[in-house]
């Protein structure tokens, strides 16, 4: 049983990174299939294969989660989530790790991908939210640059992506536009590193 439970409505900030630090993305292609399964494994109808749901005809199928804001990098992920139906968040992570095994045989190793579990923390207030979702989106960018082998929902926020998996309404819609979000992003860099809630996220 989770410390903090998955709740339908509620937001939660999800993390997890690779065994004892390692990467979980060697290359572009490595990236790109873990994007490509965050988006179709969003179904609440089980979908089997990603080459199995490439014949799926069904184009907005009923969803596990929300996904309000992400970042992939080389050796660890964040996610902020909304919960939209009982047991969603565990069943899309549930999914989610299959790319164990893609990886694995792609790269020719066997064993764990990820360290333990994956990490939550309810999001339990709207400020709280805020700064996560700059957190997340700037999670590339924190130690100063962006890294190559990374993607996050940063340029969907700012208008400079046209492949959307997310719903930034309930953060987007809290500014006048998106050129003010990205503002108040940038200039909470350093206060979020002082936030106590995000002491143990901070370790990935």
């Amino acid at each position: 049983m989770r410390k903090v439970p998955f709740v339908e409505d509620e937001y939660y900030h999800i993390y997890n990174r690779g065994v004892d630090k390692r990467s979980i993305f060697k290359d572009r292609k490595d990236l790109e299939r873990f994007f490509q399964s965050i988006k179709e494994f969003n179904s609440v109808k089980p979908i089997g294969s990603i080459f199995e749901n490439s014949f799926n005809k069904e184009k907005t199928p009923e969803k596990l989660v929300e996904i309000v804001c992400y970042c992939l990098n080389p050796n660890h992920f964040h996610f902020v989530l909304r919960q939209l139906v009982e047991n969603g968040i565990s069943e899309f992570m549930k999914r989610l790790g299959g790319y164990t095994w893609y990886f694995n045989n792609r790269h020719k190793r066997n064993g764990a991908l990820f360290q333990g579990k994956f990490k939550s923390s309810h999001i339990n207030s709207n400020e709280y939210l805020l700064h996560v979702s700059a957190y997340v989106n700037l999670n590339n960018r924190f130690k100063g640059k962006s890294h190559l082998l990374s993607k996050s929902s940063w340029d969907e926020y700012v208008g400079e992506e046209n492949d959307y998996i997310c719903n930034s309404d309930i953060v987007l819609g809290q500014f006048k536009t998106p050129k003010a979000y990205k503002k108040f992003a940038l200039s909470s860099l350093e206060g979020i590193l002082e936030r106590k809630e995000l002491e143990k996220e901070l370790e990935y």
